[in-house]
């Protein structure tokens, strides 16, 4: 029984615990970089050879325990049982503790280790796709729907419209198809909704593009109507917008409110944006009332600028004064929600912080605030300058309230340009006495010679306002005396030129524009000046040429066309005079004294049909003149087409009853065709003859007969003998007219003798008629 008891050493109950610490070098991976024999392995073919892999394995390593010798040596237990792991007979026996994951209890010698499965081999391939089956063709069918939806889309987005609308179509042909072989293979409750949907709203989108409005309210009919469609109801919106476009204003009411009967209110947005649209269609409407009501709603709601200024138009319209005012005010007070301008100023030298405000500064955002900006800014100055005349007793009155509101309110910045149109709008009313301040002006012009004597603009100035109060002997001495200490201010020079004009000192005021042409070579107004003392000195041919110049440098100029066609009128040559006074008359067809010369042109050449629609033109620009339309009466008799000269005859007797030439030619016409209202009208004329007689007789008793002179010439104005405009008449009055110019003779604002361009008065009016602001 002891031969089966194995005892241990007695050296091993020294230390029991000895070679835990040891290890075994191979395992050292630290320093593997000096190990001479595995860089060789490494290097050679040697480390590339398979791992030699056990025959039998263990389902453990048996771990050495170190004895008091150091060796290593597998430790049995004392009754002979062979450790865990341990082979016994050939066949390893398995673990009783613990069992891995990956192991078996039978493994056979020679299994390898193969926890992932591995050793079964590749995985089956996977079924082929069965492209001829229903569901895979259903399936491509939505694929092609979806992206003949989007290529619809992206074209209109390029503005191809006519594109999207066919990709639309074809969108809506294949969706139907894709519809029907659904309900074949499935059940109707699968049909794809959305898609439809998708496909019906793009359809419809794109004949509203394409202005097809009867194709698009169509289509959005089969999407409101169908049930299935969630929030339907909203695309009433969008069938409103296409009524108004229409400008059947009752039907685009109609459906914006059933619109917003659909929409809940938490989407105050979108039912901010529909009461916005009906306030505009009832606008459109004359229907004011109701406008301001759906306005004053969207202003206590959600204020907004449009609709703010829309509320000042509707009070507007209904000449409503205290309303339009607290509109105004509603309008400033509409808060912008920008940024201010100091956020993009860099408050240190941090390059960083540099970098992100300069990446900012102009990025999308800041552009889309600076338009917002803008847009608020423009419907402020229009709605000040639409109220400013209505809401005070004045205009000026008006316009200092709506300066007051602004500077309250957080746009500054605009009170100045308010002040600047102000001026401009006395401009335009030829309204001077409002802005001419002589003492003031001339207080500070004082001011700025005494601040320095030697700088031109100060001179010039101070010559201005003496030239405004007509001493232009002091004026020109103020001029020259600029001239001494700046030889180049082109200011002064051209101001003494127009000094001289006046004192009638033509030669020395051809010289001064002379000596400016020089300068500048291309100046309108210089050449203009110098083409008009030409005139003044009486030397036809001169001013011609310098005229010539000058269309060469504005060649749409009206008023230097014109002065060309009269100087080759004065001169005998009506070719040439016809030619410019055409020209003219192309640029500017509104012109008096073009039309009148063209139409007695056509008349002198014998085509009165032509001159029919010069002195129809007359008419429409003047109609409070008799004159125009006898002379389209005269037309249609001379050219002989009398019934239509008859109606014409009795529309003016219509709208100038005691218009003594228009009924002598009713009489001669009636008798001529044979009318038995000869007699009435034969009766009305000498009722106004006799009355005119006593009124000339009683002017004449009382005073000289100048008046009853000039009504007589402008009575016979329209009749057949005063038709005729001759050239010699208007060769009389050529001097005169251009001398009558206004404009022609007033200075040069200056302010700078470095930036002559900024700093000259507005140009004569014979360039202010038809140019842009832009050209000076």
């Amino acid at each position: 029984m002891m031969q089966n008891v194995h005892l241990a050493p007695e050296t091993d109950e020294d230390d029991l615990y000895s070679g835990y610490n040891d290890y075994n070098p191979t395992y050292d991976t630290e320093e593997l970089e000096n190990d001479t024999a595995f860089q060789q392995a490494v290097r050679t073919s040697h480390g590339r050879r398979p791992p030699i892999t056990a025959k039998i394995p263990s389902t453990a390593v048996t771990r050495p325990v170190a004895t008091g010798y150091g060796s290593k040596t597998s430790l049995a237990s004392s009754m002979g049982r062979p450790m865990t792991g341990t082979l016994q007979d050939g066949v390893a026996r398995p673990m009783t503790a613990v069992r891995a994951a990956g192991f078996t209890k039978a493994a056979l010698r020679g299994s390898a280790f193969d926890p992932l499965g591995q050793s079964r081999g590749p995985a089956p391939p996977l079924e082929a796709k069965n492209e001829d089956s229903p569901e895979e063709k259903i399936r491509q069918l939505e694929k092609k729907v979806n992206e003949l939806v989007e290529e619809s889309c992206v074209a209109n987005g390029c503005g191809d419209l006519k594109l999207a609308l066919e990709k639309a179509k074809d969108a809506g042909r294949k969706e139907r198809v894709l519809v029907r072989q659904r309900e074949q293979v499935t059940t109707p409750e699968n049909i794809n909704l959305d898609l439809t949907y998708s496909v019906l709203f793009n359809l419809a989108s794109q004949y509203s593009a394409n202005e097809m409005y009867a194709e698009a309210l169509n289509t959005y009919q089969v999407i409101v109507k169908n049930k299935m469609f969630s929030n339907a109801g909203r695309l009433k919106v969008n069938m409103g917008n296409i009524y108004l476009k229409q400008r059947n204003y009752s039907k685009a009411i109609k459906f914006y409110r059933m619109a917003l009967d659909q929409i809940p209110s938490v989407h105050k947005e979108m039912r901010i944006k529909i009461l916005q649209n009906i306030g505009v269609t009832f606008i459109k409407t004359g229907q004011y009332s109701d406008a301001i009501n759906s306005f004053e709603h969207i202003m206590s709601m959600a204020p907004n600028l449009k609709a703010g200024f829309n509320l000042i138009l509707s009070y507007f319209a209904v000449g409503d004064q205290e309303k339009m005012k607290k509109a105004f005010q509603k309008l400033i007070a509409v808060p912008l929600e920008i940024d201010e301008d100091d956020k993009y100023i860099s408050p240190n030298d941090d390059p960083h912080t540099n970098l992100v405000i300069e990446a900012i500064k102009n990025d999308h955002l800041r552009q889309m605030e600076r338009e917002r900006k803008a847009m608020a800014e423009k419907y402020i100055m229009t709605a000040a300058k639409l109220i400013a005349p209505v809401i005070e007793t004045s205009f000026a009155v008006g316009y200092d309230w709506c300066v007051e509101v602004v500077k309250a309110s957080q746009y500054v910045e605009l009170a100045n340009d308010l002040e600047i149109n102000k001026a401009i709008t006395y401009l335009r009313q030829k309204d001077f006495n409002q802005e001419n301040e002589f003492a003031q002006a001339s207080s500070y012009a004082d001011l700025a010679v005494n601040s320095d004597r030697y700088n031109p603009s100060a001179l010039t100035n101070k010559g201005n306002t003496v030239f405004a109060n007509g001493d232009y002997e002091k004026a020109a001495e103020f001029y020259k005396e600029a001239l001494r200490n700046d030889s180049s201010c082109t200011e002064a020079l051209y101001n003494i030129g127009l000094t001289y004009k006046k004192l009638n000192r033509l030669d020395e005021a051809l010289d001064c524009f002379l000596k400016l042409h020089a300068i500048l070579r291309n100046s309108a107004q210089v050449l203009y000046q110098i083409a008009h003392v030409y005139e003044l000195m009486e030397d036809p041919n001169q001013a011609i040429e310098w005229l010539m110049q000058l269309i060469s440098v504005v060649p749409t100029d009206s008023r230097a066309l014109s002065k060309l066609g009269e100087l080759y009128d004065s001169e005998g040559d009506k070719s040439q005079a016809f030619q410019y006074y055409y020209e003219s008359y192309r640029y500017f067809p509104s012109n008096i004294e073009v039309i009148e010369w063209l139409g007695a042109y056509y008349i002198d050449t014998q085509f009165c049909e032509k001159a029919i629609q010069y002195f129809e033109r007359a008419s429409l620009i003047q109609p409070t003149q008799v004159k125009w339309q006898l002379m389209v009466a005269s037309c249609f008799r001379r050219s002989g087409n009398y019934q239509k000269a008859l109606d014409t005859y009795k529309d003016i007797h219509r709208k100038f009853p005691e218009n003594v030439e228009c009924l002598r030619f009713l009489v001669r016409l009636c008798t001529d065709i044979g009318l038995k209202e000869v007699q009435e009208y034969a009766t009305k004329l000498k009722r106004l003859e006799k009355m005119k007689e006593i009124r000339e007789q009683r002017i004449k008793s009382g005073r000289d007969g100048s008046g009853g002179s000039r009504s007589k010439r402008e009575g016979s104005a329209g009749s057949d003998s005063g038709q005729n405009c001759s050239a010699s008449s208007k060769g009389e009055r050529l001097g005169a007219r251009l001398r009558a110019l206004p404009g022609t003779n007033e200075p040069y604002e200056s302010s700078s003798n470095k930036e002559i361009g900024k700093c000259w008065h507005s140009p004569p009016s014979s360039y202010r008629q038809n140019r842009s602001e832009e050209d000076w």
